[in-house]
């Protein structure tokens, strides 16, 4: 990729040659300007595409047999149909193909398609996803293949190391793609180990956090919103466009979760809202020598505090009494909340209300 100063100009997102940052692997030398109606539009399209495909993928499921059945620490009667990945998956590849192709479309008929001002925007569009084409496609196969591993999963319940395999090999495809962590450090085998222990450790966090209505949901829509604002307020809009699809698609899912829920994520819904929102963390720039916030690094694991935390402990506490970690219990901080006295809906709430005022750290960094 150039790195030539009127190539970054145009790129709108992370070019090429690296610094020290949180992702150096591309530097932004200019912040580029993006109608907030594209955004709007990104929000709006997947949460429509989500809230109108879910009882479509609700029906495949019962029919399939991809249900989640009551027992063992579950406290709904019926068969629930694990359909939330697959929505969520719909609304965010659908919207960004149909965008893809009215871009092209605008491109060779010269007409205004897409929800942005004039054709220098629609230029920049396609030059930022030409340019970045290779990495952006790994990482939407990516999440194909994050939510087919937490489908078989959910399907065949499949052993812990088969499904660490597939994480793993996600995690090396996102890294290969040229999306990496590197903190400072130079060395390629320590910028593709940090990058896929991240990832591992995001999809797990947010896998562990899917034990009530709405949990997992809510907290992926809120860590994305927090990406997407600030991806958008650093003129980074391929990156924010991500962000505010996987918000807009989670958005349209919660309605059939919470409080009351007719569907789940499900492993396979879990798998990919930890995989989006590891991604996300990777992919702005926190930290450039033309924005030398060397705090700002920390920006996603405030973003991100709350289901790593929670993570962490369960996995500490699950150690000192000599479980294996992946083995599920009911010490995570929701079901704490449950025994001092609250209910499901309320603890729920307190956690997003925590998540919500952790991220809002980010923007002191």
């Amino acid at each position: 990729m150039p790195a030539g100063t009127a190539a970054a100009t145009m790129a709108g997102g992370r070019l090429l040659p690296s610094s020290s940052q949180f992702t150096p692997s591309f530097v932004p030398f200019s912040r580029v300007a993006f109608p907030a109606n594209a955004y709007v539009a990104a929000v709006a399209s997947a949460c429509f595409t989500t809230a109108l495909t879910l009882p479509l993928w609700r029906r495949w499921c019962v029919r399939s047999g991809l249900v989640d059945d009551p027992g063992h620490r579950k406290i709904h009667e019926q068969p629930i149909p694990l359909a939330g990945g697959l929505a969520v998956m719909t609304g965010l590849l659908v919207p960004a193909c149909i965008a893809a192709v009215l871009l092209y479309m605008q491109q060779r008929a010269g007409i205004s398609l897409l929800p942005v001002s004039d054709t220098h925007e629609a230029s920049l569009l396609s030059y930022g996803l030409n340019k970045r084409k290779v990495e952006l496609l790994c990482i939407f196969i990516g999440a194909v293949g994050m939510l087919l591993v937490g489908l078989l999963d959910d399907k065949h319940e499949l052993r812990a190391a088969w499904k660490f395999a597939g994480q793993l090999l996600i995690g090396l495809l996102v890294a290969a793609s040229g999306a990496r962590i590197t903190l400072f450090v130079h060395g390629t085998f320590f910028h593709y180990a940090v990058t896929v222990l991240w990832i591992l450790t995001v999809v797990n966090a947010f896998n562990f956090m899917d034990n009530m209505n709405g949990l997992c949901a809510g907290l992926g829509a809120i860590s994305a919103g927090y990406f997407a604002a600030r991806a958008a307020a650093d003129g980074q809009y391929l990156v924010a466009l991500i962000a505010f699809l996987t918000f807009g698609s989670l958005l349209g899912f919660l309605p059939y979760n919470f409080p009351k829920a007719r569907a789940f994520l499900g492993d396979a819904g879990s798998h990919l809202v930890g995989y989006l929102l590891a991604v996300l963390a990777i992919l702005p720039h926190f930290y450039s020598s033309h924005h030398p916030r060397r705090f700002a690094v920390l920006a996603p694991l405030f973003v991100l505090a709350v289901p790593l935390a929670d993570m962490a402990w369960v996995v500490l506490l699950r150690w000192r009494k000599g479980q294996p970690f992946y083995v599920g219990d009911t010490n995570h901080l929701s079901h704490r909340l449950a025994r001092s006295g609250l209910s499901r809906t309320q603890a729920v709430l307190v956690i997003w209300a925590l998540a919500v005022a952790v991220g809002a750290l980010t923007w002191l960094l």
